[in-house]
């Protein structure tokens, strides 16, 4: 007889008005980065998906300049990237927009 996980309580029904997609949509569990400003205003704004796909562009940022997260300097740019990828301009998606299939 296989274990099953333990059932996890439904997580997923807050709902935000995502910046990213420009509509309404499940929201993040938690705030990211807490104490810090950035991290309040995200979970205020940003659905779950938009940051799913946030997290793949900050790999890509990081494996393009090289980033050590351990140092300030490159937590300070990795943090207005992230500010410039959701409230900068430019930062909806264009309309008619379809995420690419994940890989699988």
């Amino acid at each position: 007889m296989g274990c099953s996980p333990p059932v996890q309580p439904e997580t997923g029904n807050r709902k935000v008005f995502c910046v990213k997609f420009q509509r309404e949509m499940v929201g993040l569990d938690e705030v990211p980065f807490e104490n810090h400003p950035l991290g309040q205003r995200i979970y205020e704004n940003v659905s779950k998906e938009a940051w799913k796909m946030w997290l793949e562009q900050m790999k890509m940022i990081m494996n393009e300049y090289r980033l050590n997260l351990g140092t300030q300097e490159a937590q300070e740019f990795l943090l207005k990237q992230m500010e410039e990828y959701f409230f900068g301009e430019g930062a909806a998606l264009p309309p008619g927009y379809v995420p690419p299939r994940a890989k699988g």
